[in-house]
């Protein structure tokens, strides 16, 4: 499917927290400054509000997005271009119709190159590749996040160990 390398067993980190808006800003600059982001494709996991939406912002503006960087939730993907790279933010929320992957063109999205980054990826699971970071962010009050971060491809790896050694 994606180059993103042969799936593994999810290897996940030790768990990071994030206290306020400026660490998730903080992971958000380290994840993009992983050079495997380029080609990869990340799911994010969490409760409606647990702040996957807030990463993906942060990540799309440290990557160099300019403008108005909105939610796909109605839209189910929106496409984004940063210098050098395309990016594809989806959000599986409302997504319950596979014939809406080959009708909406999703497998050629990810048969090329980019970023892609999925918000709710249970929800089209049987159709998309493996993810090579799946980021499980968990609210433990209205500021306070614990991130879980599982390595599920070679990339996958290799970008964990970078936000773990920066």
């Amino acid at each position: 499917m994606v180059g993103s390398g042969t799936a593994a067993p999810a290897e996940p980190a030790p768990p990071f927290t994030w206290r306020s808006e400026d660490d998730t800003a903080a992971f958000a600059q380290r994840l993009a400054a992983q050079p495997g982001l380029s080609n990869a494709f990340v799911t994010l996991h969490g409760d409606l509000g647990a702040g996957k939406t807030t990463l993906v912002r942060h990540l799309l503006r440290a990557l160099g997005v300019q403008g108005r960087i909105k939610s796909p939730t109605y839209a189910v993907v929106e496409p984004h271009e940063a210098p050098g790279l395309a990016i594809w933010h989806f959000d599986f929320y409302r997504f319950d119709d596979p014939r809406e992957w080959e009708d909406a063109g999703f497998r050629d999205i990810f048969a090329n190159p980019g970023l892609k980054v999925a918000e709710w990826p249970e929800k089209a699971a049987a159709l998309t590749p493996p993810a090579d970071l799946a980021i499980h962010i968990e609210a433990i009050d209205d500021t306070e996040r614990k991130i879980t971060v599982h390595a599920q491809t070679a990339n996958g790896r290799h970008m964990l160990q970078g936000l773990l050694n920066p």
